[in-house]
């Protein structure tokens, strides 16, 4: 929530923080970083501003490390007077304030922090250039004397600083995991009927560097979409997806421009399309809860078998999901995002973060979750190359492999990729489920700041 602060308790937070400064210079005799945040008006605190501070100290800390320094001993505070941060750095005072004058100007919030030097000495360090006013671009300590701007025009700016650059920051982590997040399944080997390192599985069209191909040309579709999920964050959970379509659509063309026409990942374009701009209309907080992310896929996906399967008449230029799903009733990977992907959540991501906790590689993680997502769920690829009795005859086999060892090992995958391969059954479908399990494990893991 939002915290205002008067005249009075800022002029109590100053006196603190020349205190604090002083303390530490006697403690380490090293320059210092006193970091805080140029914020107009009584909020100097809320959850945004708290996640713009967080992502200044956490570029601030690691420029500082990347160029030879070193933190001593750092406080912090997070008070309804603002968020502060100071540092005693083992590093030269110059060098430490030309570096954070370069993030001040650099950064997309830059322009809201506050770095300061303080010499070993207790010498304040000056800029060696003004600040830029918010509004105007002209320099601020002259806006403020001539009051050129009321604080209410600069909240209004200072708060679309803030959204913008934490939108940009979030599509942009976003997109980087799913992007590894499909690297890492195709680099994941051995995996029956699939192509990876060891080779082209069940596939003629396509090797290892077609996926890398399309994974580079795909990543800013993830990001668009985390764009889009944000902006209508606001609408009906099926509204996102509508407006997500658009871009999919693009974002194939981009796939198969960049891979000669092959279709590497148009499954993949769908559902780690929608699971981006889910995390678009979740709050940051909820990235590590897969729980809460794959409900809110199955709020967006809601109505699309009944729109785009049942619905439709049986024709000769009925895709190969459409013909699965009037032959069988099977929905694919739509049916699945309408129920939250619920094998993902409650049998692919559990193996692989289990074999992962017990110390296995990522390979051996990664196969055992392909094989319970395999075993779990109908592959409408497989059953569109072999037909529904070896598909199933596929998945009997994928359960076999994991009672006799739920993290198998390579001789047992190489027999089953011989089996699958000879005919000529690729789970994709599974694979794409697979990716998704990698996503959400990444999520955990990322900072929330």
């Amino acid at each position: 929530m939002e915290q205002t602060a008067d005249l009075a308790m800022m002029l109590a937070a100053r006196e603190k923080r020349a205190l604090r400064q002083t303390q530490m210079l006697s403690r380490h005799h090293l320059p210092l970083v006193s970091f805080s945040m140029n914020i107009a008006g009584p909020v100097k605190n809320s959850p945004l501003i708290r996640r713009g501070f967080a992502l200044g100290r956490r570029r601030l800390l690691e420029q500082i490390r990347l160029s030879g320094g070193d933190i001593a001993e750092e406080e912090e505070t997070d008070a309804p007077t603002g968020c502060e941060g100071l540092y005693a750095v083992r590093m030269d005072a110059q060098a430490l304030k030309r570096l954070t004058c370069r993030l001040e100007e650099a950064l997309p919030l830059g322009r809201l922090y506050d770095m300061d030097v303080i010499s070993a000495d207790g010498v304040k360090l000056e800029r060696p250039f003004p600040r830029r006013c918010l509004i105007c671009g002209k320099p601020a300590r002259d806006c403020a004397r001539s009051r050129a701007h009321s604080v209410e025009e600069l909240q209004r700016v200072t708060r679309a600083m803030l959204q913008n650059a934490l939108n940009e920051h979030d599509a942009q982590t976003a997109s980087a995991l799913a992007a590894r997040a499909l690297l890492y399944e195709v680099a994941v080997s051995p995996k029956p009927g699939l192509v990876d390192r060891f080779g082209p599985g069940s596939h003629r069209d396509m090797d290892f560097y077609t996926f890398q191909s399309s994974v580079s040309a795909l990543w800013p579709y993830f990001s668009q979409c985390v764009l889009t999920g944000r902006q209508t964050a606001s609408l009906p959970a099926p509204q996102t997806l509508a407006a997500l379509r658009v871009h999919g659509l693009l974002a194939e063309g981009d796939m198969l421009r960049a891979t000669g026409n092959v279709n590497t990942h148009k499954g993949a374009v769908y559902s780690m399309g929608l699971l981006c701009g889910a995390l678009g209309r979740l709050k940051r907080e909820d990235w590590t809860k897969p729980d809460r992310i794959l409900r809110e896929i199955s709020l967006m996906a809601t109505g699309t078998v009944e729109q785009e399967l049942a619905r439709l008449p049986r024709t000769e230029r009925m895709t190969a999901g459409q013909r699965i799903y009037a032959d069988y009733g099977i929905a694919g990977v739509r049916g699945e995002a309408e129920k939250g992907f619920p094998t993902v959540l409650d049998r692919g991501l559990p193996a692989l973060e289990k074999c992962l906790r017990e110390g296995r590689t990522v390979d051996e993680a990664g196969c055992a979750a392909l094989l319970e997502l395999i075993a779990s769920t109908p592959d409408t690829n497989m059953i569109a190359r072999g037909g529904m009795k070896k598909s199933r005859e596929a998945a009997a086999r994928a359960e076999e492999t994991l009672r006799l060892d739920p993290c198998p090992g390579r001789d047992a995958l190489e027999d089953l990729d011989a089996s699958f391969t000879a005919d000529r059954l690729s789970p994709g479908g599974s694979a794409d489920l697979l990716a998704l399990c990698f996503m959400l494990h990444f999520l955990r893991k990322e900072p929330t700041d």
